[in-house]
């Protein structure tokens, strides 16, 4: 890999670039935060060769709605539901927004 390799990746939020400590140090939340929306399964994240947890921003940014919802009082084990609800609402809306905008630029045929 070369240097302008490296660098691209920087922009790729998938690119898992962060350590537990890093994020941690991110998000100003704990270690064992992490460890746990992991094991809620809300983030996976990667493993350097060493084994180490890595994460990208896109998780990140994931793990900071979570960590909004728990410091409202909400239980991390629905923080962690509450935030796969709407990412798959999301998903959806953007899915039936294409879908939209495919079928309305399709021309009508009359029955």
């Amino acid at each position: 890999m070369t240097a302008d390799d490296s660098f691209g990746r920087l922009e790729d939020d998938d690119y898992p670039a962060y350590t537990m400590g890093r994020a941690a140090d991110i998000l100003g939340t704990s270690q064992n935060f992490l460890r746990a929306i992991g094991d809620a399964r809300l983030i996976t994240p990667l493993r350097s060769k060493g084994g180490h947890r890595r994460y990208s921003r896109y998780q990140l940014r994931i793990a900071a709605r979570a960590r909004e919802l728990v410091d409202a009082g909400t239980p991390i084990e629905a923080a962690c539901r509450i935030v796969i609800l709407e990412d798959q609402l999301e998903e959806a809306q953007r899915i039936n927004a294409e879908h939209r905008a495919t079928h309305s630029s399709t021309p009508q045929t009359a029955a």
